[in-house]
């Protein structure tokens, strides 16, 4: 079997401009998730799919390849992952490599540990029945006690019919962790649904979990690393 990791990694990013390339405790983000991919044994080729020439000069540099640039067409606000790993493993095929796995590794990931790709990829290999293994946490409270506001702007209860279910009565729900997909490349290929019982979960803590879309998601994101940093957690 043989495994290949895509970074996504577009130039352009509106709520934190070229967060990819922004310095996280003193190293660029995305370096971050190429040091993890290399340093996990995991992976045959370790690429990163991109339109920007700085970071691609930056993968480079860095360990990754990357063999190809990614077309304008799919670095827009709108091409979802699933597009973008297709592309870059038929453009893989085009150049005579195929590989039985392709993970896709977030570029804003640095609570990212090497033992839970392991983990993705040893589910996804037991179960040969299932399309994809990713990153999930559970939600601090249970979902179905969520509020929301009506038009008046005063609160109401999202899902009324357990308005009056106590919480430890309610299943837990989980998150996208938004950290890593495995997936066998026939799968991403055939356009399986990521979302689906085709899929396995690698359940996270959740105080490794941070997603990176704004300015204070980064700084929570710091605060958390800072602290595993401290606490001899980080892997």
């Amino acid at each position: 079997m043989s495994n290949v990791a895509i970074i996504p990694a577009r130039g352009g990013s509106k709520r934190i401009p070229r967060k990819n390339l922004k310095p996280f405790d003193g190293v660029p983000m995305i370096v971050r998730s190429i040091k993890t991919a290399l340093d996990s044994g995991l992976f045959a080729q370790v690429l990163v799919s991109t339109d920007d020439d700085e970071i691609a000069d930056l993968a480079r540099a860095s360990g990754a390849q990357v063999p190809f640039m990614r077309p304008a067409a799919l670095a827009d606000d709108f091409t979802g992952t699933a597009a973008v790993i297709v592309h870059a493993l038929e453009e893989l095929h085009r150049q005579g490599s195929d590989f039985d796995y392709a993970c896709c590794i977030y570029a804003t990931a640095p609570l990212l540990q090497t033992r839970f790709l392991q983990q993705g990829l040893q589910r996804l290999e037991l179960h040969p029945d299932k399309s994809f293994a990713f990153s999930v946490c559970d939600f601090g409270f249970p979902v179905q006690r969520a509020l929301t506001l009506d038009d008046q702007g005063a609160l109401s209860a999202l899902y009324p019919e357990f308005r009056n279910t106590r919480s430890q009565d309610l299943p837990p729900a989980y998150q996208d962790a938004g950290q890593f997909y495995w997936g066998r490349s026939s799968a991403w290929l055939r356009g399986d649904v990521l979302y689906s019982t085709r899929s396995l979960p690698v359940i996270l803590p959740r105080y490794l979990v941070q997603d990176i879309d704004t300015l204070e998601d980064w700084k929570r994101a710091e605060y958390l690393y800072a602290a595993l940093k401290a606490g001899g957690e980080l892997q």
